[in-house]
């Protein structure tokens, strides 16, 4: 079934055609962007059980450009006889010359846009809104008695999910672009404790749809009390560079924090990251082809169109190692003189577009994960991603990783190591993969944050790769 679109934006479609039609009027090029987001969370552990609102929001912004000046303006409410307010607002807003002394002031274009209609939404099997608050809680509180009986170490399980929902409406002169979609995420947690020991695991999962994901919740619990009680038994990094072999989730974290930032166009124009002066240069090993777009995957950071009216791309950002391109929001565009790349998002109604990344992978190889541990005659298989950081202008990269299984002579020896930091300079790190597994897993289950306030959601992944990495 497709998610039904917002009935509180139906209603008030007539009312942004006006404001669209008299803001067209008066500017150059004018859009609205409206939003009504609903959602709900669930937790249940041992101890607790909660229920609460996930991000929910309503309300419109404007974008409108006149006379070389660009701006945007938001609001939570809209009756009829605000629409004049409205366009004076962005009338003063057009006006205003913020900038410090001695600055120079960019000037737009109008965006290009072609005539577009778009009535989009993703699909899903069962609705959660459907369900009550106990029938989810209970089917959590299942999850959470098995993990908590497996096993006499456990201390305790946690079982939690949460969906969320949200139509889109975009218009301008050209463009009347409407989007619903609903995804979810959920994950299962343990910690265990032996003697004076205490460790945790914690399997995510996400993607579009509804409860259905829960089917995929309920075969990880076993999984996550083993990977708990193996930790148990975990020894301290012994820091140096090692042959690793990553999986899906800790490639994707990779991705995202080598290749994300850095290529986020934004970022050109402040001159703050390296990826322009290695346009068109090896960057990675040949094996590395690498995505980023809402339409190049299906999980939570998936959309049809982006928050300033751009048709969801897949971009190749990576081609056989060679930096092709960047990512960018329709204002970084218009700056650098290219074409947006439907990468403009907002935390918000209320937030200003930037640059963001969305779903972010690296294509398959042809290697067999077998084969690529048995290529191995010491090192690392690395899982479980928890953090990391990146510096777009030194291209160095910090993670962390929860387990390092060792391998011995092609030989996984059951012995483990944890935490595990994992640092490099991003092409050294790229360049070093000699293999990539035949099959690419996406997880969508984190936020991105950019600055100190801006969160979207965010998926991203790969397939298993064979590097040389520092650990520590």
């Amino acid at each position: 079934m497709k998610v039904q679109p917002s009935a509180f934006i139906a209603e008030k479609r007539p009312l942004l055609e006006k404001l669209r039609d008299a803001l067209c009027a008066e500017f150059e090029y004018a859009s609205v962007l409206a939003e009504d987001t609903v959602g709900r969370r669930y937790r249940v552990s041992r101890h607790s059980v909660s229920v609460g609102e996930g991000d929910n929001m309503r309300g419109f912004v404007v974008k409108a450009l006149d006379k070389g000046r660009y701006g945007e303006y938001s609001f939570s409410t809209l009756e009829e006889s605000a629409i004049p307010a409205v366009t004076a607002a962005v009338r003063e807003l057009l006006a205003l010359d913020v900038r410090p002394a001695g600055l120079a002031a960019n000037t737009y274009a109008p965006p290009a846009e072609e005539p577009t209609v778009v009535d989009r939404a993703t699909e899903y099997e069962l609705d959660p809104t459907e369900l009550s608050d106990g029938d989810i809680l209970d089917r959590l509180t299942a999850l959470r008695d098995r993990g908590l009986a497996m096993d006499p170490a456990v201390l305790d399980f946690i079982a939690q999910m949460s969906w969320q929902k949200y139509t889109k409406l975009f218009l301008s002169r050209e463009k009347d672009m409407i989007q619903s979609v609903m995804y979810m995420e959920g994950a299962v947690a343990a910690a265990a404790m032996q003697g004076q020991q205490v460790k945790q695991s914690y399997v995510p999962c996400s993607g579009l749809g509804g409860m259905e994901l829960m089917d995929r919740m309920e075969q990880n619990v076993a999984p996550c009390v083993q990977t708990t009680l193996e930790l148990i038994h975990s020894e301290p990094m012994i820091p140096g560079e090692y042959e690793c072999i990553c999986d899906p989730e800790t490639t994707g974290m990779i991705v995202h924090e080598a290749f994300g930032h850095g290529v986020e166009m934004d970022m050109f124009v402040k001159d703050r990251a390296q990826a322009p002066r290695f346009i068109g240069k090896y960057v990675a090993s040949p094996l590395v082809t690498m995505h980023d777009g809402a339409c190049s995957a299906d999980q939570t950071a998936t959309y049809f169109f982006d928050d300033e009216g751009v048709l969801a791309h897949d971009t190749v950002i990576i081609d056989k190692g060679v930096l092709k391109t960047g990512i960018s929001d329709l204002q970084s565009a218009m700056v650098l003189g290219t074409e947006p790349t439907g990468n403009g998002r907002r935390e918000s109604f209320a937030r200003k577009a930037y640059t963001r990344m969305t779903n972010t992978w690296f294509e398959a190889g042809q290697d067999k994960l077998e084969d690529m541990i048995a290529s191995v005659k010491y090192g690392m298989l690395l899982e479980d991603p928890s953090s990391g950081m990146e510096d777009p202008k030194n291209w160095g990269i910090q993670c962390m990783v929860n387990i390092a299984r060792e391998i011995r002579d092609g030989k996984l020896t059951g012995r483990i190591f944890s935490p595990v930091v994992l640092t490099g300079y991003v092409p050294d790190l790229l360049k070093s993969i000699t293999a990539m597994s035949g099959a690419v897993e996406l997880s969508g289950t984190g936020f991105c944050g950019k600055g100190h306030k801006e969160w979207v959601k965010v998926s991203d992944g790969g397939p298993y790769i064979k590097a040389t990495i520092r650990l520590g």
